[in-house]
């Protein structure tokens, strides 16, 4: 027994969206804390994905990678972060900047964990929920992973740009104007599938051996 086309994209459908969502509010959530009040007065820390969704970036370009056989690529609408207003914005840049991926990987633990109850569920939907899960997990890691590579601006680059001393993190800064060309580049020449699925497979296997 196999899925529809319609119940494949209803499973992938959630956990998507809260991928996208909770990672985007997560940064925006640490932003806060650390002193930045931008994502909140523009009401951007918010689980609605509505916030968050980028109609290029978050439906049709995953779509597309999906349908030709390519790793998931895509993007969110970013919250936005004025790291000049966090307390200690070199410092808090570090913690504003992995919420996102470890939101990632906490809701990659909780589909893992969901997974494995999968028997509380009637027989009718279990397929579907085993779908979804492996969607979540999927999906989850792959943000957490691509999220982390040292470009600027993703949250990789940010992380860098905080722990490396000066110049060279005003270097590292200095490629955010060249980081989507360079992802694009990535993705186009197959570099990234070589470099992120190796990364994949290890931190699935982790969680699979933890929490599995």
């Amino acid at each position: 027994m196999e899925l529809t086309i319609v119940q494949k994209i209803s499973a992938y459908a959630l956990p998507i969206l809260f991928a996208i969502t909770v990672h985007e509010a997560a940064h925006g959530y640490v932003a806060r804390y650390f002193g930045d009040m931008t994502a909140h007065y523009m009401n951007r820390i918010s689980l609605n994905p509505i916030r968050h969704i980028d109609p290029v970036g978050t439906i049709i370009f995953p779509a597309l990678t999906l349908m030709l056989g390519g790793i998931l690529f895509g993007w969110a609408k970013p919250v936005p972060v004025n790291f000049s207003n966090l307390n200690n914005p070199k410092k808090d840049m570090f913690w504003v900047a992995l919420a996102g991926p470890a939101a990632n990987f906490f809701m990659a633990i909780f589909w893992t964990i969901l997974l494995t109850r999968i028997n509380i569920f009637p027989d009718d939907a279990e397929l579907f929920i085993r779908v979804m899960c492996l969607a979540g997990i999927q999906i989850n890691i792959i943000l957490m992973v691509l999220n982390l590579l040292p470009i600027p601006p993703l949250d990789g680059g940010r992380i860098a740009v905080s722990v490396l001393p000066y110049p060279w993190s005003s270097y590292v800064a200095g490629l955010e104007r060249y980081g989507f060309f360079i992802l694009i580049f990535l993705l186009i020449s197959g570099v990234l599938g070589q470099i992120l699925m190796p990364l994949v497979r290890f931190s699935q296997s982790i969680i699979f051996t933890i929490f599995g």
